[in-house]
């Protein structure tokens, strides 16, 4: 078969679920969310363009669960109390397309911005280091009632956002995030029941696994996004995360995506070594040995470019689903076009500074900028100098900040 037809393939999740092909929107943060932390017109205008782009499953931008722990000032949260009501027009986005769409839940933990809170919380009291001194405080040590009281509030998320209407969960498990600090020696030097070694390391996130899974039922997939590993000396490696994946199988977990990187280190941006970034896609050797090892459904994200790039990935049965984000902020018709056969690319062409914590920031503000430009209604703007980039950020994020509605 040619790449088109490899990538309009459907694929079968274990709960019977049928994406109807191969090319999945990645979470993208779209810092679109109201002063109270709920969906807006722009969002939902901004899933429309997607709903219509072609692909066969899109993940929506990382949701909190705790409405008072905020990785950015306008990211949507589940409120204090939980209600499907304010979520159901964002599910119904996706319109006669049909096009499934999935939850990403999310807690920041320790990467959490000083504006927006003064004591974050993590597994471990250890500060985040990303050389921007005094821009995230250092966190406060989560107590073990508290972790219990966070795994329960993951289950109640997923379950308001499936009565909602969204057709899927994914648990973000990586980029350094709370599920990932747990993971991580680096981050987690508990010695407790939620630490002290690799098994434990993992016990939080298999405890939200478990309790998602009560609260929406076997038929509603749900998806780990996992790092293949964080990339820093001492941190979370390979091996754990393959240990990972075999506990997420038993589990019975529909879908693994593939990633990578923290604050710290952010390869999922494309800025890890040299060697990583010119490969069409950075985490396909740690997929091809996540294969050897189980039969769950992988979706990779990251470095894909062309439609024989990510073909050939697929038919090597290294992976099932090809998974980009930033490239549908610049055409959300992206998926439409491949696999129309059409000579596309997926471009990632946002400026660089050359300092990597300015770059990390640069990136995140660059690609979501362009994604307010399309939930305005505009064209993308693929030309937009960093220094406009920053210049923009760097307003409106203390502004968003001090407009925020504390819960």
């Amino acid at each position: 078969m040619g790449a088109t037809e490899v990538l309009a393939e459907p694929v079968k999740l274990r709960c019977g679920v049928v994406l109807p092909n191969r090319l999945g929107k990645a979470a993208l943060s779209e810092q679109l969310a109201s002063r109270e932390g709920l969906p807006t017109v722009e969002l939902l205008r901004l899933y429309r363009a997607w709903a219509d782009g072609g692909a066969g499953l899109l993940i929506t931008g990382n949701i909190m669960v705790d409405p008072t722990a905020l990785g950015e000032p306008r990211n949507v949260a589940i409120p204090a109390a939980p209600d499907p009501e304010p979520f159901r027009a964002w599910a119904r986005t996706v319109g006669v397309a049909g096009t499934p769409l999935w939850v990403q839940l999310n807690h920041p933990g320790r990467q959490t911005p000083r504006f927006l809170s003064k004591q974050p919380v993590a597994p471990s009291a250890v500060p985040l280091d990303v050389g921007v001194g005094g821009f995230f405080s250092p966190p406060r040590e989560l107590t073990g009632a508290q972790i219990e009281a966070l795994v329960e509030r993951y289950a109640i998320s997923a379950r308001v956002l499936v009565e909602a209407g969204f057709t899927g969960v994914q648990l973000h498990g990586a980029h350094g995030y709370l599920i990932s600090q747990f993971l991580s020696p680096l981050t987690n030097r508990r010695t407790d029941a939620w630490g002290g070694d690799a098994a434990r390391r993992r016990r939080f996130l298999l405890e939200i696994v478990r309790a998602v899974r009560a609260e929406i039922g076997d038929a509603v997939p749900l998806s780990v996004k996992l790092n293949s590993a964080d990339f820093q000396r001492g941190g979370f490696t390979e091996e754990e995360s393959l240990d990972v994946v075999r506990e997420l199988d038993n589990a019975g977990i529909d879908l693994v995506e593939v990633s990578g990187g923290t604050y710290e280190q952010a390869a999922m941006m494309g800025l890890a070594k040299n060697s990583t970034v010119r490969r069409e896609a950075y985490f396909l050797e740690y997929a091809r040995k996540v294969r050897r090892i189980s039969e769950v459904t992988l979706m990779v994200t990251g470095g894909f470019r062309t439609a024989e790039g990510m073909a050939e990935a697929v038919t090597s049965g290294a992976l099932d689903v090809v998974g980009f984000g930033r490239p549908m902020t610049l055409r959300p018709d992206l998926p439409a076009r491949l696999l129309a056969g059409e000579a596309v690319e997926a471009q990632r062409p946002a400026p660089s500074t050359g300092w990597q914590p300015a770059d990390s920031w640069l990136q995140l503000q660059w690609y979501c900028q362009q994604m307010h430009l399309l939930a305005a209604g505009k064209r993308p703007q693929p030309s937009r100098s960093a220094a406009r980039a920053l210049i923009v950020g760097g307003i409106k994020d203390p502004l968003n900040a001090f407009r925020r509605v504390r819960a």
